[in-house]
C-alpha cells in the first residue's frame, strides 16, 4: 500500500480478527516495547478457548489490556436516537433521589424501551431501525446476524491455522442455541437438557454451552444456595438459566411479528421471558454476573445482585404482578438476612417497605 503513510507516534495500527493469526498477536509485545505505534487488536472469537491451536510465540502477557465490547445498552440507544443528555441526566437524578419521573417523559421512555427490546443493541440492527423505522427490515437484519453466528459454531483453527469444524460440537451448539426460546418460555426457566433430547447427559452439552458463553452470545444465570455475599461462592454450577446477550437477537429467534406484538403490548406466552432477558442483557453489559434464587417449595426470585454492597432481590414484572416470593424473604430477615428488593416494571419510581419500584428502562443504572 504505497500511498499509506505510517507516522511514528501519530499512527494507530489495527489488527482485525487477530485470533486468526497467533504470531500477529504475539507481535504486540514487540510493538509495545518499541513504543512508536499504538496497537488496537480486535477479534470476534477471541474469547473462545483453544480457537487457534497453532504453537506460536505465545500471548504477550503484560502487553495487552482486554476490553470487552458489547451491543449498545439502553442509554447508548437513546444517544443513537438523539435524545438529549439533559433528559438522560434528569432520569439519573430521579433515580438517585428516588423521585417520580414526569408522566410525559415516563411514557416516552416506556415506548423507547419497547423499541430497544425489539431492536437490540447491535449496530447493524440499530442503524437499520434509525434509517427506516421498519421492524420487518430490522427482523431480517437480526435473522442474517443469527445465521452469521451459526457459521462460526464449532469452528477452530488447526496447528497450521487452517479452518476446521468440529461437527459433533457444531450440532450440539445449534441444539442448545435453538432451544433457548422454549427453555425461557417455561414457568421454571431452569435450563433442562431433556428439552433438547430425551435422556441426554449434561456432560454432552456443557462444552457447547461454554462455547456460546465464551463467544459472548449467551449468559448463564446461576441458582444460589444461599443469599449472602459473595454471591459467586453460593452458586450451583449445574443449575442455571440461559439468556441471550442481545434482546434484539432473542426477538429475532421468535416468530416474525413478535416486535409488533411487543410494541402493542400483546406479548403472549413469552412476556416473562422477554422482560427477564432484557434485564439479564442489561446486567451483563454492566459486567455483572447473573444469579437467581429458586427453592423446591416454589420460592423463586428472578435475579439476585450485589447493589451498593448488599444482597438485593430483583423482581421483573411484565405486568403489575405480585412479589410473593420477595415478600416471604423480606419478612424472614432472621433466616435470609436480606432487606432490599427492586421491582422492575412499567412503574414510575417509588419506594415502600424495603422495595424500590423503578421502570425497567432504568435497569442500566443498577451498576453499583
Amino acid at each position: 500500500m504505497p500511498k499509506i503513510k505510517i507516522v511514528p507516534y501519530k499512527t494507530i495500527i489495527i489488527f482485525d480478527e487477530i485470533q486468526e493469526c497467533a504470531n500477529a498477536r504475539a507481535s504486540i509485545k514487540t510493538f509495545v516495547e518499541d513504543g512508536r505505534f499504538d496497537i488496537i487488536a480486535t477479534g470476534s472469537l477471541l474469547g473462545i478457548r483453544g480457537y487457534n491451536i497453532k504453537i506460536g510465540k505465545g500471548v504477550p502477557t503484560g502487553s495487552e489490556r482486554i476490553v470487552y465490547m458489547y451491543p449498545l445498552d439502553f442509554e447508548e440507544f437513546l444517544w443513537a436516537k438523539g435524545i438529549s443528555y439533559q433528559i438522560i441526566d434528569y432520569l439519573k437524578e430521579c433515580f438517585i433521589h428516588k423521585q417520580s419521573i414526569s408522566r410525559a417523559i415516563h411514557e416516552s421512555m416506556l415506548r423507547y424501551f419497547k423499541e430497544y427490546i425489539c431492536v437490540g443493541g447491535l449496530p447493524e440492527a440499530v442503524n437499520t431501525f434509525l434509517a427506516t423505522g421498519d421492524m420487518n427490515q430490522v427482523y431480517q437484519e437480526q435473522r442474517d446476524i443469527l445465521e452469521e453466528y451459526k457459521d462460526d459454531f464449532g469452528k477452530h483453527l488447526d496447528s497450521n491455522e487452517n479452518e476446521e469444524i468440529d461437527k459433533t460440537l457444531l450440532a450440539r451448539i445449534e441444539e442448545v442455541f435453538d432451544s433457548i426460546p422454549s427453555q425461557l418460555a417455561k414457568q421454571n426457566k431452569k435450563f433442562q437438557y431433556s428439552k433438547i433430547k430425551r435422556n441426554e447427559r449434561a456432560s454432552d452439552y456443557m462444552k457447547a454451552i461454554q462455547w456460546l458463553v465464551d463467544a459472548g452470545i449467551v449468559s448463564q444465570c446461576f441458582n444460589l444456595t444461599n443469599l449472602e455475599l459473595p454471591l459467586e461462592g453460593n452458586k450451583e454450577d449445574n443449575v442455571f438459566k440461559l439468556y441471550m446477550r442481545d434482546s434484539g437477537l432473542f426477538i429475532g429467534m421468535l416468530d416474525k411479528g413478535t416486535a409488533g406484538s411487543i410494541l402493542s403490548g400483546d406479548l403472549g406466552i413469552y412476556k416473562g421471558a422477554i422482560f427477564e432477558n432484557i434485564v439479564a442483557d442489561s446486567f451483563s453489559k454492566m459486567g455483572k454476573k447473573l444469579y437467581y434464587f429458586h427453592k423446591d417449595s416454589g420460592l423463586e426470585i428472578d435475579f439476585v445482585t450485589n447493589f451498593k454492597n448488599e444482597v438485593t432481590l430483583v423482581e421483573v414484572k411484565s405486568t403489575t404482578g405480585n412479589t410473593k416470593s420477595a415478600n416471604t424473604i423480606l419478612e424472614n430477615y432472621k433466616l435470609y438476612k436480606v432487606k432490599n428488593c427492586i421491582k422492575l416494571g412499567e412503574y414510575n419510581i417509588g419506594e415502600s417497605t424495603g422495595k424500590l419500584a423503578i421502570p425497567y428502562y432504568l435497569a442500566f443504572l443498577l451498576s453499583e
